[in-house]
Order: C-alpha cells, then sequence, then structure tokens
C-alpha cells in the first residue's frame, strides 16, 4: 500500500508494518502503544507531540535529533548511552550524590 497524497489520519490497530519505509513523512501527534520499534533507523523525522508507551526501543538509533521537552520515566535503561555515556550508570551516580 502507498500513500503519496495527504493522509489526515491512519488507525493501524493490530497491523503489522514490518519492513515499511516513511520517507519525508509528519508523525507530530502520533500515538505508539505497545510498539515493536527495535532496529527502527528513523531520520529528518517531525515526532513533536508524539507519545510512546509500552513500546520496545531496542537496538534503536538517535542522530542529529532535537528531544528538548521528551519526558522519559519507568524504562529499562540497560545499555542505553547518551554521546557514549551510559545513562543507567549515570542516573545511578545521581541518585547517589542526590541523597
Amino acid at each position: 500500500m502507498k500513500f503519496h497524497d495527504q493522509v489526515d489520519r491512519i488507525d493501524a490497530s493490530k497491523s503489522c508494518l514490518a519492513g515499511s519505509a516513511f520517507d519525508d513523512v509528519d508523525l507530530s501527534g502520533s500515538k505508539f502503544h505497545n510498539v515493536n520499534m527495535s532496529g527502527w533507523k528513523v531520520s529528518n523525522a517531525n515526532f513533536s507531540g508524539m507519545v510512546v508507551k509500552d513500546a520496545n526501543l531496542s537496538g534503536m538509533t538517535v542522530t542529529d535529533a532535537n528531544l528538548s521537552g521528551v519526558a522519559i520515566s519507568e524504562c529499562r535503561l540497560h545499555g542505553m548511552t547518551i554521546d557514549g555515556i551510559d545513562v543507567g550508570a549515570m542516573l545511578a551516580l545521581w541518585k547517589e550524590h542526590k541523597a
């Protein structure tokens, strides 16, 4: 299935979109719940206002992104790095010094 023109809204509940390609797509305000995004490759995307809940983002790489205002909570961060810094270790150190 190909969309070449403006599409106002897509409801992809209980769908398999594995191997799909999205090029020059605006996903602002989109909601993703219980989604497997492992190995997802994203470039030059607009995700402003997007909500991601109960998603598998393992193996995902984010580069050259605007993460202003991003909130991350109740997530497994094992192996997650930001600019090569282990986020889990960084948070553990911060909590230790905060106490």
